[in-house]
């Protein structure tokens, strides 16, 4: 017989395990959600990260088989449920992500659905309960059930985005519809696609800073660069006195850009880069090329083509369909514009671009080659649209860095701060290593895990980067495992004995680690922060 205390403690076992379903479901959407809703991306995260065999689960697994099988008492069966679902709930509840579940609608449509579902499997199993099993079981099972569905959340996950599937079609036809038919009623927009391997988002925000000193400019916001951001940005911001719309065009698989570009028309496009990024999902970089100069194709014969030779799948792609200028600083031989007499101080960066007969000096506050490129491709988009070359200096004087973009900044305890955390690429770690090498006072230090999403050269290009840091720094930080023994190997191949390697597993320990070694004077570089997808 079950007495009020034990009832009383199998429901607050029940709602424990409520709890800790509820809490993975959120995670599990948290990733689909960064997966961009699209299953293929979100099992190819599940093969690669082995979240499905994880200890957790493995151990939530073993609890149920235990469970199920009546080694002992219902009372201590529900005690090991219990104790095992409240700590996971609270490993679950506590943890911090780099990019948590945002909830919108769409992901309140598919939890809901998460929920549906395993509301019918809980109503499921307390049917064959009452029918072929004592009633007094309930409890048990009903709590098995529960800990079963945490164990299979990435099934429950991948059916609820596909049960609504139809439905999201749907809805998505009727919003590209209604932003379609915003722009179709603006003929006289000017819009400008932004699309690289990387750089892209600098030079959108550079571009929108300059262009708004003579236009109204609306621009995609933050990481707004798939097609249905870019929907979202014309349905919710666009206004009919806009003058220039500069639309980010993400991209992680052929014609990615392609579909942005038949919804928004482009009279004028700039590639900031094409490089290996992406490649477990575009497999070489001859289709991230094709990918990215899908914005060239579609531009119209008057437009205007704007890239960056200094990349070489850039520097030998042939454009005939569009007027096209091309850039450089470090291949000039075919660039229209380039940069010359750069000088870094303590204020900044200044330089002057060179091309189509005119020179313009600037300064900024920026600091990298990196982003002295980015400012080109800005720079000669606006003297296209005939921004006076006062308000070019103006603005490009007053940019702010981009957060997380090699951002420079002071602390009050005298370190300098080197912030690159938003994502990392070979051409970009090596340049903010650069930076970081250029630094005369104090000890140079790096934090960093490393770069990802490089397919079959992902060892190989982080054992470069390793090198690079051996050559650049005086202490080396390496967070987690997930790259650590491409990097090492890398450091290793370079004789540096001056150089402090130290082995961090989360980046909570590499900053116990900087504030015992870091002093006044110091400088330290945040290069990349793994998204929650590769941790």
């Amino acid at each position: 017989m079950i007495t009020p205390l034990i009832l009383a403690a199998y429901i607050l076992v029940l709602i424990c395990v409520t709890i800790n379903l509820v809490a993975e479901y959120a995670r599990d959407l948290m990733m689909m959600q960064q997966n961009s809703y699209r299953v293929d991306r979100y099992l190819r995260w599940l093969k690669s990260s082995g979240d499905t065999t994880s200890y957790q689960r493995l151990i939530g697994f073993c609890v149920a088989f235990l469970v199920l099988v009546a080694f002992t008492s219902q009372l201590w069966c529900m005690v090991l449920i219990g104790l095992f679902v409240s700590g996971n709930a609270i490993y679950l509840l506590s943890r911090k992500y780099k990019k948590p579940l945002v909830w919108t609608k769409r992901a309140r449509r598919i939890y809901f659905v998460m929920i549906l579902l395993s509301l019918i499997v809980e109503g499921i199993v307390t049917g064959f309960t009452l029918a072929y099993s004592d009633a007094s079981n309930l409890y048990l099972y009903c709590a098995a059930g529960a800990l079963f569905l945490y164990c299979c959340s990435h099934v429950v996950t991948v059916i609820s985005v596909g049960l609504l599937s139809p439905v999201e079609k749907m809805i998505n036809r009727r919003y590209y519809n209604e932003a379609a038919d915003i722009l179709a009623g603006m003929p006289s927009l000017t819009v400008i696609g932004v699309t690289g391997s990387y750089g892209k988002t600098s030079t959108k925000h550079y571009l929108e800073r300059i262009l708004s000193e003579h236009y109204d400019v609306l621009m995609t916001p933050g990481s707004f660069n798939t097609t249905l951001g870019v929907i979202r940005t014309v349905r919710e911001k666009m206004k009919p006195y806009n003058e220039v719309f500069i639309c980010e065009m993400g991209a992680k698989q052929p014609h990615d850009v392609e579909e942005i570009c038949q919804l928004v028309h482009p009279s004028i496009g700039i590639v900031t880069a094409v490089g290996p990024q992406h490649l477990e999902s575009f497999k070489s970089i001859e289709n991230v090329q094709k990918t990215k100069f899908e914005l060239v194709d579609a531009l119209p014969a008057d437009g205007l083509a704007v890239i960056n030779d200094d990349f070489p799948y850039i520097a030998n792609r042939k454009v005939d369909n569009v007027n096209c200028v091309r850039y450089g600083i470090t291949n000039t031989r075919n660039a229209d514009f380039t940069a010359k007499d750069i000088v870094l101080d303590p204020t900044g960066t200044t330089f002057t671009v060179v091309g189509g007969e005119r020179q313009l000096r600037l300064h900024t506050k920026l600091v990298g080659e990196c982003n002295v490129s980015n400012l080109i491709a800005a720079v000669i988009v606006a003297m296209y649209l005939e921004v006076p070359e006062e308000k070019i200096r103006y603005a490009v004087e007053k940019i702010e860095q981009v957060e997380h973009r090699l951002n420079m900044k002071r602390t009050p305890g005298g370190l300098t701060i080197i912030d690159d955390a938003y994502n990392s690429n070979p051409t970009g770690s090596a340049m903010a290593l650069d930076v970081l090498a250029s630094m005369t006072s104090g000890k140079r230090i790096v934090i960093t895990p490393g770069m990802i999403e490089l397919g079959e050269k992902q060892y190989e290009l982080n054992r470069d980067f390793g090198k690079k840091i051996a050559e650049s720094v005086d202490v080396a930080i390496i967070v987690g495992e997930y790259n650590r023994e491409a990097i090492v190997e890398g450091i290793e191949t370079v004789q540096s004995p001056n150089l402090r390697l130290v082995k961090a597993d989360s980046f909570a320990e590499a900053q116990r680690v900087l504030t015992e070694i870091a002093k006044s004077g110091d400088t330290v570089l945040y290069e990349n922060d793994l998204p929650d997808t590769f941790k």
